[in-house]
């Protein structure tokens, strides 16, 4: 038994790295903007799994902010001996618009955000002797549909250089890379994904264990469920001409609803 920081806990993706955590005994640390909702997550935590739960307000956006996240990672007190990196949300394709708040407030999350909590996290894991980091990256990370897939094909390599760097150390990171998970992230990001087959689809839960296995086991880059697993295979070796083809023709085909999480 442990504690677990989470970042985005209280929904989607997030949220049942909280419930998974829990079941196992660990206690919680819930990071999100939105108060009300922490509070409410957390109260449900508590009562159905009768661990401790903890909450972080805070926009991952604002440095000062994260800084704040930072210090609970290295405090001695009650210490993170997991840390989800899981905040994030979909971005569309197109990268020639003017308006760049939206990406940049994506930079700030899902790249800045990442790495400086990853940074604390390793740093303090390793003085206390053991720990776990699982990054969410996305199987978007294997092709090249704007910024959303730069974004995650970042937070995949900077999982692999960090545990490259921690190798033969007892704190493991593990670069979770899911396909279409089913969560609220795509009515939130206002993507249409009701055209999409069963087939590519993946339960959150089972997705989120099959992560939890991998870093346990020390495995750095987990795909969940086989047909995802095939389908990042084939992008690991086909021509990067090939990629960019398909990306294109997804991206021309599905506009708004071209994005992974």
């Amino acid at each position: 038994m442990g504690t677990a920081l989470i970042t985005g806990g209280t929904s989607g993706i997030g949220a049942a790295y909280a419930r998974a955590l829990a079941e196992r005994g660990d206690h919680l640390v819930l990071v999100a903007r939105d108060h009300a909702r922490l509070e409410a997550t957390a109260a449900e935590l508590r009562a159905t799994y009768g661990v401790q739960v903890e909450v972080l307000q805070a926009d991952l956006a604002d440095r000062t902010q994260v800084n704040s996240v930072v210090a609970r990672i290295e405090s001695s007190v009650d210490p993170i001996t997991t840390l989800i990196n899981n905040a994030g949300f979909g971005l569309h394709a197109d990268l020639l618009t003017s308006d760049t708040e939206t990406d940049e407030r994506a930079f700030d999350v899902m790249i800045r955000a990442v790495y400086l909590l990853g940074g604390a996290a390793a740093r303090s894991m390793l003085r206390r002797g053991g720990g776990e980091i699982i990054n969410t990256a996305s199987s978007a990370a294997f092709i090249t549909t704007g910024n959303y897939s730069a974004i995650k094909s970042w937070v995949l390599i900077y999982s692999e250089g960090l545990a490259t760097q921690l190798q033969g150390s007892n704190v493991h990171v593990t670069a979770f890379c899911p396909g279409w998970v089913h969560t609220e992230f795509h009515q939130r990001a206002e993507i249409d994904s009701s055209k999409l087959p069963s087939i590519v689809w993946i339960d959150v839960d089972k997705a989120v264990r099959e992560a939890l296995d991998y870093v346990r086991k020390g495995r750095v880059v987990c795909v969940p469920t086989p047909q995802w697993k095939l389908a990042v295979a084939l992008a690991r070796v086909a021509p990067r001409g090939a990629i960019r083809w398909v990306s294109g023709k997804l991206t021309r085909s599905r506009a708004k609803d071209s994005d992974v999480f």
